[in-house]
């Protein structure tokens, strides 16, 4: 809860300066019940009216400071926030009251909406504490996100440049100097506003909206079990997906925890680079475009579950806590320098006070020494002896003094030492900081360099799907007409074989054509044996029987009757006479 309230409390500050127009730290209690009431509104808090008044019942008429707002936007809206409130309204509702009081007249590269969102991503990067900047640190991190967006190099002698000319009395930028320095196209000379706005748009989803990856997939379905393309967004602990990019139709989600995971799987059904999610209730098959997307997208998940197993926040918040400690850690570092150096330094002053006072004492005691010599010399001869021992003394303990000074000296040469042996540190510590500079600036060619490989080989391999559909185009046309002329193979053969059951239908009935026709034949054989015997028997009877005479030379018909009474050449002239006046007729 403490970080969402340090999250709101920055653009709530902004609305407050916004309604400060004299600048005097204080805002009307009129407007400060607007704000509570709008605040109430976007957080999903309920609002008490009276709770103002009544909070401020014995402050007088006048307006209100910050310091004395704080407890009452603490106690009646912060903490009663729950975390399902949109968060973009809110912003943009905090936007709304500052933006047209701060924003530059001057003309931008980048749009307003743009503009809301550099302002919005301020608000995560900058410092803990007010007023409101963001250090040059978290500056360069921005700029290189964004070139990295743009699909540009990043120019680290421009924004050290840019360095040089920074105010050194400042801390960093405030939130509209931030928009300024985007929004005038200093860093993003030769680029289009549109690609501005596209990289600006990918940074905020990653930054503010958690997007860890989005991209288009096909997806199974778990009725009609049929692929149909969606468009996904990861963020730490759900999957949603969409029908379009413009994310308005919103079709479901795949809620992550701990004991989900994410399988690749073999290619079946014509489908490539699959892979499933399975969670608690359900399991969801996903089709990639490439083998390389299916890759990051289970990396990607599997990194998610992760982070949700270990109870961490998503990278770039992550990567963001772990730059602010090393910032505080440096600073620590650079203060214990300098606490140390200024001991040291005292130190130094306090040997060299020492020094100027024994310096002092041995003139002091030279003096007294001249004097005494004098008073010596002045003296009666019979003092000599004592003044002779006296000298002695006063040579032994010069010496003394002399051994003090000499350790002394010894001792100031030590820590003279040690300072050069510190500067010598430092001086080295600039190089190895120096050193680690170029390694990052190498490291990010190569990065570089291996993301325009792997931009190439995406193209290439873009080229060959393309090349992949049309032959696939190519074989289902050809299956089209293969299928047709089955269709014709099938009807042809259909109608063979109504014709073979059409002839085996007329063998039939020929053959039972043919049976009445042997029967009949029969039947006639039948009927002529028995009229021959009837005649044979007639014949006799009535004696009619003839003698066998010669007959003609021309062949003669035989019927049952006998000879007939006409020759062939009688009957196919009769034939032809008939068939002439059959045809007259």
């Amino acid at each position: 809860m403490g970080g969402l309230k340090d999250e709101l409390l920055k653009a709530i500050w902004h609305a407050f300066t916004a309604l400060d127009l004299d600048h005097s730290g204080k805002v009307s209690k009129s407007q400060l019940k607007v704000l509570s009431h709008n605040l109430c509104t976007v957080l999903k808090v309920p609002h008490d009216p009276v709770a103002l008044e009544e909070h401020f019942r014995d402050d007088d008429e006048g307006p209100v400071s910050n310091q004395g707002y704080m407890p009452y936007l603490n106690k009646f809206i912060l903490e009663k926030v729950q975390d399902n409130f949109d968060k973009i309204e809110f912003n943009r509702m905090c936007w709304t009251l500052c933006a047209k009081k701060n924003l530059t007249k001057s003309p931008l590269l980048i749009t307003e909406d743009d503009a809301f969102k550099v302002w919005v991503i301020f608000n995560f990067l900058s410092e803990d504490k007010y007023p409101l900047v963001i250090v040059p640190e978290e500056i360069e991190y921005l700029l290189k996100k964004l070139t990295e967006a743009m699909g540009g190099g990043w120019q680290q002698e421009q924004f050290e440049h840019y360095k040089i000319n920074f105010d050194d009395s400042r801390d960093g930028l405030s939130a509209w100097e931030l928009i300024e320095l985007i929004g005038n196209g200093q860093f993003s000379k030769g680029t289009d506003r549109q690609t501005v706005s596209m990289a600006i748009s990918e940074v905020f989803n990653e930054l503010i909206l958690d997007v860890l990856k989005q991209g288009y997939m096909m997806k199974k379905g778990h009725r009609r079990k049929n692929w149909t393309e969606r468009w996904f967004v990861l963020k730490p602990s759900i999957i949603s997906y969409y029908v379009s990019e413009d994310l308005r139709d919103k079709k479901g989600d795949i809620l992550l925890d701990a004991n989900c995971c994410v399988e690749s799987l073999p290619d079946k059904d014509g489908k490539k680079c699959l892979f499933l999610i399975k969670c608690c209730d359900k399991t969801f098959e996903i089709s990639a475009s490439d083998k390389k997307k299916k890759q990051e997208w289970i990396q990607a998940i599997h990194s998610t579950i992760h982070l949700l197993k270990l109870g961490s926040p998503p990278p770039h918040k992550e990567a963001r806590q772990r730059r602010k400690e090393l910032r505080k850690k440096l600073l620590a570092e650079q203060e214990e320098l300098e606490r140390q150096m200024k001991e040291l330094q005292a130190a130094n002053e306090n040997k060299q006070q020492e020094l100027e006072t024994v310096r002092k004492k041995l003139e002091e005691a030279a003096t007294r020494a001249a004097e005494e010599e004098q008073k010596r010399l002045q003296t009666q001869v019979e003092l000599q002896a004592r003044f002779s021992v006296e000298l002695e003394r006063e040579k032994l303990i010069r010496q003394q003094m002399e051994e003090q000074v000499a350790q002394k000296s010894s001792e100031l040469e030590q820590y003279l030492q040690r300072v050069r042996e510190l500067e010598d540190m430092y001086l080295k510590l600039q190089e190895a900081l120096e050193d680690e500079r170029q390694a990052r600036q190498d490291e990010e060619m190569v990065r570089k360099l291996q993301a325009r490989l792997l931009e190439e080989e995406s193209s290439k391999r873009a080229e060959l799907e393309k090349w992949h559909l049309e032959q696939q185009q190519a074989i289902q046309t050809t299956e089209a007409e293969k299928q047709e002329l089955e269709q014709q193979r099938v009807v042809k053969e259909r109608a063979l074989q109504e014709a073979m059951a059409q002839l085996a239908q007329l063998e039939r009935e020929r053959r039972q054509a043919l049976e009445q026709y042997e029967g009949v034949k029969k039947k006639l054989e039948m009927a002529a044996n028995t009229t021959k015997s009837w005649k044979d028997k007639v014949a006799h009877h009535e004696g009619l029987i003839r003698l066998i005479e010669p007959g003609s030379k021309n062949p003669h018909l035989i019927t049952n009757w006998g000879p007939a009474a006409f020759t062939q050449a009688e009957l196919e002239e009769r034939e032809k006479n008939w068939k002439e006046k059959k045809t007259t007729e």
